[in-house]
C-alpha cells in the first residue's frame, strides 16, 4: 500500500502539478494532412470592420467606459479566429452611429475592404450605460441589417465588459454558423501566487482573477460541472497523518464546500459526467490507484479499471457521455486509454511505437478529438498535441516554446487553454485549436492546470 501511495503522489506531482506528456516524430504535422478542428471549418475569414463606438456626451465616466467597451469588443472578435479584422487605420473618417450614416462604398472598397460592418453608439441614459450595436452586410445594400441589439449596463467596468462580451457573442453566433462565442465563459486554474497552490477563477480573457479556495494546502485539478455552478478539485488536507489527497466540491451558488465522501486511501482527479449526475475519479480504495465512478454525492460507487499500476485523470466524452479517457502506466509509462463508461471496451490510444509519456487527455466538445500533452522521448520536450480519435492521426500544436502542458478545450471547440513556461515561469495561456494566436492570461506567481467552463 505504501508503494501505491508513493506512486500516486509522484504521479499527481508530475501529471497534475508539473505535467507528464507525450509525443511522436512519426505523427507530426509534416505529413501533408491537417486535422480540421472547427476553428473556421475551412471557410475564408470574414472581413470585419469594427470602428469605435462614439460616446454621445463628453461626460468623463461615459467616455472611459465607452473606451473599455470598444477595446473588449475588438479583442473578443479578434480572438475568435473566424474574422479578419480590418485595420482601423484604413477606415473612412466618418464613423456611423445610425443606419442612415453608413457609406457602403467607403467601407466595402479599399482601403477598408470590409464585408461586414459593426457600428453603434454609447449613451448615458438615466445613469445607465446604454449601448446600441448593429451589424451590416456591406454587400447587401437593399437589406443590410444582420443584427441589432441594445444593452443597458450599470456605469461600472464589470457591467460594461459584460455588455461587450454579450454583443461579441451575438455577432459570433450570427456570423459563425450558429456556434456561440466563449466571451462569457470562465477558466478555473491553480495559482501559487499566495504561497500555496489554491484554486482560482478568471474570465476567459484573464480579467477578474480571484481565489476560490484559501486552504493553505495544495489544491489542484479543478473541473467545472456541466452547468458551471460547481467545481470539483483535488486537495491535500492538512493534519491527516498519511497526507492523502481528497476530492472536494465547491458551489458557486452558496460559496461553500459540498460534502463528498473521504474514501480510504488516495482520492484525486475528479471529472463530471456530461449530465452532471456522476463523478469519475482516481482512488486507491482497493489498494491499486484505479478509476472509479459514483453519483455526485459519492454514493453508488463502481470500480471501472482493474490493473496493477496507476490509473488516473479520467475525462468523459462530453458529446455522448458513453466513454472515458484516462491515463495509465500499466504499459510501463503513462499513456492515454479510452474505455466505455462501464469499464468495458478498453483500448490504448497512444502506442508504444510513438514513445514518450502521454497525459492530461481532454475531449473536444464534439467528441471527435483528444488534446493532450506529450513528452518527446529524444529531447524531453513537453508539447500540446491533438488526436483525431476515429483515425488516430496526431498533429502538434506547440513548438519550441518551453514546456506546454494540460490542455483544456473551450466550449466552442475553437480554442485551447494550457500551461506554458515560454515566458519564463509557468503561466496559463490560450490559443486557437490550430495552435495559432497564443495569448498569455496570467502573470503573477505560478499558474497551471486550467479548466474551461461550459
Amino acid at each position: 500500500m505504501k508503494l501505491h501511495r508513493m506512486a500516486v503522489a509522484f504521479f499527481l506531482t508530475l501529471a497534475v502539478a508539473v505535467g507528464l506528456s507525450f509525443s511522436s516524430r512519426t505523427a507530426l504535422s509534416g505529413q501533408g494532412w491537417q486535422i480540421d478542428t472547427g476553428v473556421n471549418l475551412g471557410a475564408p475569414k470574414i472581413k470585419l470592420a469594427v470602428p469605435d463606438f462614439p460616446p454621445k456626451s463628453v461626460d468623463q465616466q461615459l467616455v472611459s467606459l465607452t473606451q473599455e467597451f470598444n477595446q473588449v469588443l475588438w479583442n473578443d472578435l479578434q480572438n475568435v479566429g473566424i474574422f479578419e479584422m480590418e485595420s482601423k487605420s484604413n477606415y473612412p473618417l466618418r464613423v456611423p452611429e445610425e443606419p442612415l450614416d453608413v457609406d457602403f462604398n467607403a467601407w466595402s472598397t479599399p482601403p477598408a475592404s470590409a464585408q461586414m460592418l459593426v457600428f453603434g453608439k454609447a449613451e448615458n441614459i438615466n445613469s445607465n450605460l446604454v449601448i446600441t450595436g448593429r451589424v451590416f452586410d456591406l454587400g447587401n445594400q437593399a437589406n443590410p441589417g444582420v443584427l441589432a441589439k441594445r444593452y443597458v449596463a450599470t456605469m461600472n467596468e464589470v457591467s460594461t465588459r459584460e455588455s461587450a462580451h454579450r454583443f461579441a457573442d451575438e455577432i459570433i453566433m450570427t456570423l459563425g454558423g450558429g456556434l456561440k462565442g466563449i466571451n462569457e465563459t470562465r477558466i478555473a486554474y491553480v495559482s501559487k501566487r499566495s504561497g500555496h497552490a489554491e484554486i482560482w477563477v478568471m474570465d476567459y480573457d484573464g480579467f477578474n482573477q480571484h481565489p476560490i479556495t484559501s486552504y493553505g494546502s495544495m489544491s489542484t485539478t479543478p473541473r467545472w460541472s456541466p452547468d458551471n455552478t460547481k467545481l470539483a478539485f483535488t486537495s491535500y488536507v492538512l493534519g491527516k497523518s498519511i497526507g492523502n489527497p481528497e476530492i472536494y466540491l465547491f458551489s458557486f451558488e452558496t460559496n461553500r464546500r459540498i460534502p463528498f465522501p473521504s474514501y480510504k486511501g488516495l482520492n484525486a482527479t475528479p471529472a463530471w459526467s456530461p449530465d452532471g449526475k456522476k463523478i469519475a475519479f482516481c482512488s486507491s480504495l482497493g489498494g491499486d490507484p484505479e478509476i472509479y465512478v459514483s453519483d455526485v454525492n459519492g454514493f453508488n460507487l463502481q470500480r471501472l479499471t482493474f490493473s496493477p499500476g496507476v490509473d488516473i485523470s479520467p475525462a468523459w466524452n462530453p458529446k455522448t457521455g458513453n466513454e472515458l479517457a484516462f491515463v495509465s502506466d500499466r504499459s510501463g509509462s503513462p499513456q492515454v486509454y479510452i474505455m466505455s463508461a462501464d469499464g468495458t471496451n478498453l483500448r490504448r490510444m497512444t502506442t508504444a511505437a510513438q514513445g514518450g509519456d502521454a497525459s492530461a487527455p481532454s475531449w473536444s466538445p464534439n467528441g471527435l478529438f483528444m488534446a493532450f500533452h506529450w513528452r518527446v522521448s529524444e529531447t524531453g520536450t513537453y508539447d500540446i498535441y491533438i488526436m483525431e480519435i476515429a483515425t488516430g492521426r496526431i498533429i502538434q500544436l506547440t513548438h519550441d516554446a518551453g514546456r506546454n502542458e494540460h490542455p483544456t478545450w473551450s466550449p466552442d471547440g475553437r480554442h485551447l487553454a494550457f500551461e506554458s513556461t515560454r515566458s519564463g515561469t509557468r503561466q496559463v495561456w490560450t490559443m486557437l485549436a490550430n495552435g495559432l494566436e497564443p495569448q498569455q492570461l496570467t502573470k503573477d506567481g505560478e499558474n497551471w492546470n486550467a479548466n474551461w467552463s461550459n
